[in-house]
């Protein structure tokens, strides 16, 4: 089995890469929207303890990815693409790439600068980034939000391109971001 990306498909370990951190910005999307309103009880504390971890597993996840695709490559285009379509997917990677850094990187900011500790799953504890500041914090939490809703409009637009390749240009751009799977042979029927 090939670990690596091919020219016209992406390898496993890309593929896992990708789909773990779509999970897990969806975890995140619904634990971040839903601790904000709960009471101010132990559970809201363990709800953001917990989106504070896997915000650090995201951040880990992405630098990963990165260098994956660094050392791995990438597919080329699928045949027939027009340019302007490889652009805009181009400029779209890096666009989610830099908010998938400053989201997480955001949050982290805005812990250290709120003055609260950072814990890894209660695991140890992680360095603050930023001294102590009201403004910073104010910031860091505006780019935490809006950089959240960017992403969201990014990630639509992206699988929606993807599943517009698939449903309308009847390309692979969606199929080699899948599993293969293995087909099996259609069994034949003897003739009489």
């Amino acid at each position: 089995m090939q670990l690596r990306n091919s020219a016209d498909r992406w390898g496993p370990v890309s593929m896992l890469l990708h789909w773990a951190i779509v999970a897990l910005i969806a975890w995140m999307a619904w634990r971040g929207l839903t601790m904000v309103d709960m009471p101010p009880t132990p559970a809201k504390i363990n709800a953001y303890a917990l989106h504070k971890s896997l915000g650090l597993t995201l951040l880990a996840l992405v630098a990963l990815r990165l260098a994956w695709r660094l050392f791995a490559g990438a597919p080329k285009p699928v045949p027939g693409t027009p340019t302007w379509q490889e652009r805009i997917a181009g400029a779209t990677h890096v666009a989610l790439y830099v908010l998938l850094f400053a989201i997480p990187l955001s949050g982290w900011v805005f812990n250290s600068a709120s003055g609260y500790p950072l814990q890894w799953f209660k695991l140890f504890n992680l360095p603050s980034i930023a001294g102590r500041s009201e403004d910073l914090a104010a910031l860091a939490i505006q780019v935490h939000e809006y950089g959240f809703w960017l992403l969201l409009l990014l990630v639509v637009m992206h699988a929606g391109a993807a599943f517009y390749h698939h449903l309308f240009q009847g390309d692979d751009t969606l199929r080699r971001m899948l599993p293969a799977l293995r087909r099996t042979p259609a069994k034949q029927t003897p003739e009489h």
